[in-house]
């Protein structure tokens, strides 16, 4: 993969980083809403600024790259998140990374995940549990929470940031799936969770890691 990154001019040209474009990018789907919420305020919507506000003030994105590739052990697939960014707040950095949603679920269930099971993706579990300070993980939790928060520790640590932040963007009216995240958030450690807030869950492998809800602005649905 290259490490040469090319600036978007538009919302469009987020497309071509997709795995299977013609299939994902369509109005009302997450990748298309994602790119045209994110690439219009050229920095923060409105409505992340607000939640990331509790735990960091005045916090300023520095650099963000759609459909960054984040690799794993235990396998050539890596970890896509649709969009990672690196921040800036109180002087610190922080490592993002944000998965968009609409109605899409969070993937597999580990079990799911695990029905035709390998070595690899026995150490890639290992990895990834290790990596987030859990002993074990039910079956019933998402597998792409797991690799997606550890996406953001991952790069936190090669970028020196302090902190890591999992955030999933939701245009959901209904807040669709929030429950596999709160199951996830409870894994985690965290308390009770609702939309539009941030959950500090202490230090994950060096890192301090949060994780968030956000609701997104409905009207990019029709972009």
């Amino acid at each position: 993969m290259s490490k040469i990154y090319v600036p978007a001019s538009n919302a469009e040209q987020w497309a071509q980083f997709l795995a299977e474009p013609v299939k994902h990018w369509r109005q009302g789907y997450s990748a298309r809403t994602l790119a045209y919420c994110w690439q219009e305020a050229n920095g923060f919507p409105a409505e992340v600024t607000a939640v990331l506000a509790s735990c960091f003030p005045a916090a300023e994105l520095l650099l963000a790259f759609p459909e960054h590739q984040v690799m794993l052990p235990g396998g050539s697939r890596p970890s896509q998140n649709d969009i990672w960014m690196l921040a800036k707040s109180r002087g610190q950095l922080v490592s993002i990374a944000v998965e968009g949603k609409v109605s899409e679920p969070f993937g597999p269930t580990i079990q799911e995940w695990q029905t035709e099971p390998s070595s690899g993706k026995t150490a890639r579990l290992s990895f990834l549990l290790s990596l987030l300070g859990l002993a074990a993980a039910p079956d019933t939790i998402r597998y792409q929470l797991l690799h997606r928060t550890a996406s953001a520790i991952i790069e936190a640590q090669r970028f020196n940031a302090s902190h890591a932040l999992m955030l999933v963007h939701s245009f959901s009216r209904s807040n669709e799936w929030l429950q596999d995240y709160a199951a996830f958030v409870s894994l985690m450690g965290g308390g009770v969770v609702t939309s539009n807030s941030i959950v500090s869950v202490g230090n994950r492998s060096g890192i301090e890691l949060h994780l968030a809800w956000v609701s997104g602005n409905s009207d990019y649905l029709t972009k």
